[in-house]
């Protein structure tokens, strides 16, 4: 019976990365969890929430290049340059902010 206990138990910390993962597959949602979550799912420093459509939209209607640029560079007063993650590269940077869109488009009628 010990076996089985290993076993069990194997299994529970082959899973256990640290990390928060929905399994939604995208190539962003892991620098989402590690670096954008912590301001971007509860609103913190005037972040728009992801999901929230509305706090959104103005910034979608920018485009992708002009959501880059004001990762990069920052938005004052809560944002830092890069956000949390200055060692990110800008194509990593993009498919995050790539999630975050995805997840925060108004739902189609």
């Amino acid at each position: 019976m010990k076996w089985w206990h290993a076993a069990v138990v194997g299994l529970a910390l082959a899973g256990c990365d640290g990390g928060v993962d929905s399994g939604s597959g995208h190539p962003g949602e892991q620098t989402y969890n590690r670096y954008c979550f912590s301001c971007h799912a509860a609103g913190i420093a005037s972040a728009p929430r992801t999901g929230d459509a509305d706090a959104w939209a103005p910034r979608i209607a920018k485009g992708m290049d002009a959501l880059l640029q004001s990762t990069i560079q920052g938005v004052p007063p809560g944002m830092p340059p890069y956000g949390l993650c200055s060692s990110c590269s800008e194509e990593e940077l993009a498919a995050a902010i790539d999630y975050m869109v995805e997840r925060s488009r108004p739902e189609s009628p």
